[in-house]
C-alpha cells in the first residue's frame, strides 16, 4: 500500500459567504443537525487539544454534550491529564472530523469549569454504569491490569448498591468559550472552502481562506 498514492476527491459540496450564517454558534448548530442525521459515527465526538507546562500539545476525542453561545460543554476526571493541562493552561483546541460529509469544524478558546450545579444536573442523567466508572477510574493514571479496573468497578457498584451514585468530588466539567471558528468544506483539485470566524471588538468578524 502506497500512502502517497492514497487520496480521493471531495465531492459533497460546496461552501459560500452568502449560504453562511451571521452567527458562528447558528453555523455550528445547522452543521451538527445535519451531522446527526446523517448515517455518521458519534457525531458529537470532538478531538480536544491542551497544551501542557512545556509547550508540548495533547489530544485526545472527547464527546461533545451541550453547546449554547455561552461554549461548548464537556465532563471528565479532574485528575486526568486534560484537565490538569486545562488548569495550567486555559487554552484549547476542538476539531469535529466530519469527513464522510467531507466537513471539518475547528474551534480556539478557553476553558472554564462548570458550576457544581451544572455538573450535578448532567451526572444524574448518565447511566448507571457510567456513574460507577467515574468512580472506578482514576483517569491518566498507571494501573496494572484491565482485571484490575475491572474489579474496582465491581467495588463501587457494591459500595452504591443500596441508592443513587454520588458525583466524584473529583469530577467536572468544562466549557470552552470560543474566540475563534473554522468551518471546511472539502472541494474538488483539493480547492477547498474554508471560512474564519474570528471574536475582534465584541463581533464576529468572517473572512475566507485559502485552502
Amino acid at each position: 500500500m502506497s500512502l502517497e498514492d492514497t487520496r480521493r476527491e471531495y465531492q459533497y459540496g460546496r461552501l459560500n459567504r452568502e449560504s453562511l450564517k451571521e452567527c458562528p454558534f447558528d453555523q455550528f448548530a445547522l452543521w451538527m443537525e445535519q451531522a446527526a442525521q446523517s448515517d455518521l459515527s458519534d457525531p458529537t465526538a470532538m478531538c480536544l487539544a491542551t497544551v501542557d507546562a512545556n509547550g508540548k500539545p495533547w489530544q485526545r476525542t472527547v464527546l461533545l454534550k451541550g453547546f449554547d453561545r455561552q461554549g461548548f460543554l464537556f465532563y471528565t476526571n479532574l485528575g486526568s491529564r486534560k484537565a490538569k493541562e486545562m488548569a495550567g493552561n486555559p487554552n484549547v483546541c476542538l476539531i469535529f472530523p466530519w469527513m464522510r460529509m467531507d466537513r471539518q469544524v475547528i474551534i480556539g478558546g478557553q476553558v472554564e469549569k462548570l458550576t457544581k450545579t451544572e455538573v450535578l444536573k448532567y451526572f444524574l442523567k448518565r447511566p448507571r454504569g457510567s456513574q460507577l466508572a467515574a468512580w472506578a477510574s482514576k483517569q491518566s493514571s498507571r494501573i496494572n491490569s484491565r482485571q484490575a479496573l475491572e474489579t474496582q468497578f465491581l467495588q463501587m457498584k457494591d459500595k452504591f448498591a443500596a441508592g443513587e451514585v454520588p458525583v466524584p468530588d473529583f469530577w467536572g466539567g468544562f466549557r470552552v468559550v470560543p474566540r475563534e471558528f473554522e468551518f471546511w468544506q472539502g472541494g474538488e483539485n483539493r480547492l477547498h472552502d474554508r471560512f474564519q470566524y474570528l471574536f475582534e471588538n465584541g463581533d464576529w468578524n468572517i473572512s475566507r481562506l485559502a485552502p
